[in-house]
Order: C-alpha cells, then sequence, then structure tokens
C-alpha cells in the first residue's frame, strides 16, 4: 500500500466517524406545537395557542360591541392540547379559526339564570315534572331589574317600595298589608360561556318582556268602538280585563270609562316566573240579604207579592290572601265582624208547595256572606297546568273551608259525584231553562233527583280537583248540558 492510499483511507474513516457519531448528537431538538380539536375531532396544529385565541378575539369585534364585552371566545366544544413532536408541520392560525367557525359559533363570558319550576301538584298529568328554562344575561343585575318590573306589574310599585322599606301604615279599620313578597321558582346563576347565536339580554326592558309574555309575544292594537267597556273589549279578545290593564299603562282601574277611536293594546301575558304576594286584607262587605217566601194557600201561584224589601248587611272581613302573578290562587279566612246585619226580603208566595221549576228573576247567592270573587268568567291561563283558556264561571272564595254550599233557585239535582276537575260537584236542572253548578266541595249534600229550594244547603266549600285553595267554581248552563254562559246573565243588578 503507498503513502497516497493510505492517506485517502484515513481520510474516509474520519468522515465515516464523524457522519455516524457526532453528527448524529447535532440532529433537530423537538418542538412544543398545539393540537386543535372538536368534539375530539381533530382541525389542526398550530404553533402558539395565545396566537389562536387572540385572532378569535381580534375577529370577534360584532359581537364585543353587540354585547359590550372584552373578550370572543373559542366555542365551548373546542379544546387544545399541547403536542412534543419531531414533526415541524403546522397550519395557519387563519386556517385552523375557519374550521373552528365552520364547526359552531365562538362565546362571550355572560351569566346563566338557570329557572326551575316543577308542576303543580293538583295537575295530575304533569305532577312531579320539573322544567328549566336558561336565560343569558351579560350582568346580572339586568335579571334583577327584570324581575322588580314584573313585581312593580303585580304587585305595584308604591304597595312594593313601602313593603320593602318597612313604610305599611297600620290598619285601623280596612286596608291590606303586604307580608311576604317572593319568586317562586328556584333560580340560580353561574357564569359561563355562552354561544353568541343564543339570545343573550343586554337590556332589563327586553328581558322583563319576555318574563311577562314569554317567547310567544304577539300584539295587537283594537280600536275602541261605541258602548266598548274593558270588560268586553277583553272578553272579545281572549283575554282577561287584568292583562288588558298590564299591556296598556295609561289605564289604571277596570272600572276606566274608554272613548270611540282609542287604541289598545292586545296581548296575552305568559309570566316566565311566578311573583308571589302574600297579603293581610280587611275589608268591608256587604252581606246580601236573603228572600224569604211565605205560602199562602189562599193566593194562587204566581201572584207574588213582596211584603218586605230587603236591605244588604255590612261585614268587616279579615282575610289572607296568596297571589301568583297578580291572580288569587288561596284565600284564608281570619275573621269577620258584623257591623249591620241584613234585612230579609220577605215575598209572599201563592202556595206552600214547592216546585222544581225556579224563578227567571230572582236568584241567590251560593255561600255565605264575606265571599271574594277570585276568578270571574274571562280568558286567563290555567293557575294548575299553565294553559290558556276560557275560565266557565266564577271562582267565589272566602268563606272558609267546610262553610256552606246554596243552592240558587228551586230546581231537581241531576248530577251528585265526583270529577277529576270538578272534584266534588253538583248540577241542579232549574227546569227554566238554566242549570247552575257547585264545584270543589268539600262534601255533597245533595242526591240524585232530590228537590231542593232556594237557599237550600247542597253540600260544604272545599278544594277538590282541579283548585289552588278553598273556594266554590259556580257556572251557568243555558239550555243544555255544559253550555255554560256569563253568569252575570241571572244577577242583572251585580252580583249580591
Amino acid at each position: 500500500m503507498n503513502k497516497v492510499t493510505a492517506f485517502l483511507l484515513v481520510v474516509l474513516v474520519v468522515a465515516l466517524t464523524f457522519g455516524l457519531g457526532f453528527g448524529y448528537k447535532k440532529a433537530t431538538e423537538p418542538k412544543t406545537y398545539y393540537q386543535v380539536y372538536y368534539e375530539g375531532k381533530t382541525l389542526g396544529v398550530i404553533s402558539s395557542e395565545s396566537e389562536l385565541n387572540d385572532y378569535i378575539n381580534e375577529n370577534g369585534k360584532v359581537y364585543k360591541n353587540k354585547y359590550n364585552t372584552s373578550k370572543v371566545y373559542a366555542p365551548t366544544g373546542v379544546q387544545v392540547k399541547k403536542l412534543v413532536t419531531y414533526n415541524g408541520k403546522v397550519e395557519s392560525v387563519k386556517d385552523v379559526y375557519q374550521k373552528i367557525e365552520d364547526e359552531e359559533e365562538f362565546t362571550i363570558k355572560a351569566y346563566d339564570m338557570s329557572i326551575k319550576k316543577e308542576a303543580n301538584e293538583k295537575d295530575e298529568e304533569n305532577k312531579g315534572k320539573v322544567t328549566t328554562t336558561h336565560v343569558y344575561v351579560t350582568d346580572p343585575d339586568i335579571f334583577k331589574e327584570a324581575v322588580n318590573t314584573l313585581i312593580d306589574t303585580f304587585v305595584g310599585e308604591e304597595a312594593y317600595n313601602s313593603y320593602t322599606n318597612d313604610t305599611q301604615a297600620e290598619i285601623t279599620t280596612t286596608g291590606e298589608i303586604v307580608e311576604n313578597v317572593y319568586v317562586d321558582e328556584d333560580i340560580t346563576i353561574k357564569e359561563s360561556k355562552v354561544p353568541v347565536t343564543e339570545k343573550i339580554y343586554t337590556d332589563a326592558d327586553e328581558l322583563a318582556r319576555f318574563l311577562l309574555y314569554g317567547e310567544d309575544y304577539e300584539e295587537s292594537v283594537y280600536t275602541v268602538k261605541a258602548g266598548d267597556t274593558i270588560e268586553n273589549v277583553a272578553f272579545n279578545n281572549q283575554i282577561n280585563p287584568s292583562e288588558l290593564l298590564i299591556s296598556n299603562e295609561e289605564l289604571t282601574s277596570e272600572t276606566n270609562l274608554l272613548y270611540p277611536g282609542q287604541q289598545l293594546k292586545i296581548a296575552k301575558v305568559n309570566p316566565q316566573i311566578s311573583i308571589v304576594e302574600e297579603s293581610y286584607v280587611v275589608e268591608d262587605v256587604e252581606s246580601a240579604y236573603s228572600t224569604e217566601e211565605r205560602y199562602d194557600d189562599s193566593i194562587l201561584i204566581g201572584n207574588d207579592k213582596v211584603i218586605q224589601e230587603g236591605v244588604n248587611g255590612l261585614d268587616r272581613v279579615s282575610q289572607r290572601v296568596k297571589e301568583i302573578n297578580g291572580e288569587i290562587v288561596y284565600v284564608e279566612p281570619q275573621g269577620k265582624e258584623v257591623l249591620k246585619s241584613p234585612v230579609n226580603k220577605v215575598v209572599l208566595k201563592g202556595s206552600k208547595y214547592v216546585p222544581d221549576v225556579g224563578s227567571l228573576t230572582n236568584w241567590g247567592w251560593p255561600t255565605d256572606s264575606g265571599w271574594r270573587l277570585s276568578s270571574d268568567y274571562s280568558y286567563r291561563t290555567n293557575p294548575i297546568n299553565g294553559s290558556r283558556e276560557l275560565h266557565t264561571g266564577l271562582d267565589i272564595s272566602g268563606t272558609g273551608y267546610g262553610s256552606k254550599v246554596y243552592a240558587t233557585n228551586n230546581g231537581r239535582v241531576i248530577i251528585a259525584e265526583y270529577h277529576y276537575s270538578y272534584g266534588n260537584y253538583v248540577v241542579i236542572d232549574h227546569n227554566n231553562g238554566y242549570m247552575t253548578l257547585y264545584a270543589h266541595m268539600s262534601r255533597i249534600a245533595a242526591k240524585v233527583g232530590q228537590v231542593v229550594e232556594r237557599g237550600e244547603v247542597i253540600g260544604y266549600v272545599g278544594m277538590t280537583g282541579s283548585a289552588t285553595g278553598p273556594h266554590v267554581h259556580y257556572e251557568v248552563w243555558d239550555g243544555c248540558r255544559y253550555c255554560d254562559v256569563n253568569p252575570s246573565v241571572l244577577y242583572p243588578n251585580g252580583y249580591r
């Protein structure tokens, strides 16, 4: 081997040594990247998580302006995981952003007001069922202000302020003291990232309208005609008078006079929360006189004669009243003081015989004095199941559980039984074109086929069936079974 050959061999060995040894130690080190996923699906690899977040925030200016927030975030389904690899292939933040945008909307930080409502225990179909409504706001004070608007609507701003400031006047003769006001539902609040496609409230007035009318808010305008009253305008538009007052602030009472051409808003109230007001009420209530009929065999049947006019009495009645969203649901009598006893009307009739045909002009009242109408013949939201319906009679409460229920005219009992909704109820055919129904009684005191006369006890006040408190549901049927009409047709001079 010559010197040249030996030299070349040495150079080759050195080159191989550096190539296989020292060259290996200088290989590329692993780098840190970030794998982006959506719901477990890989969207790409980026070099910087903060760069992606900044890009999302920068491109969310429209949402930051709309919701007056400082930051926009990725959708809740997006996850970013650190990735250490030798593979340096990454995608641009813009490309990954567009992939995220294709999957789901971005989010902002807002407050989730979770409203849990349990079905009324009297609602057999939905008993025990709990529904949850989510309301999103950018500030919890927006929700608080909206709730206060509902309280002012149903309780009254002045009354509520007096209650919260403990400045209510004591009752010396008559009056009302608000004892408690609260929201019946379980409401929780938590901060969370909410998709910008959700309805996120930034205005308390807008939220209050949702809480008062619900999602299906529809408003129409009615033009008052000559002869219109608040009662008939409400009834003809399938709402109740209190709803008409709520939608029209210029109306302050159901007795307000309307004028032709006046524009009224028509909207059906569907509260999403329950504003409960519990109050103690003392008021003077007329106690209706009874009509006493005396029979004389010497006078022909039909030749009635009034020998003493009736005069109403006056009772001072104390009650605890529970209202939900302005509707009376429970009345508990606390006491009754007779200020003036009524004087009975005495009518001399032409026979002692008790006919099963009722008078067309002389109808009695189904309860003792001290009563209160908790619902009249009008459209309303059913307090049991929340459905919209016509309330087909009068709910007469306030005389107390177990107090007497009277037949309002002569007639024959055609129904005396239990019904899932009416509870214990009685129907009397007065054989003069009308029938009357008495429902929710604790106990029935009449039998089918029995002839009863006006003022005869047929049962006792209760809360059987679909009832939120003790009362009598009183219906009038005209001409056939279940042909209900407004009971006011029998009482042209007002309920007594």
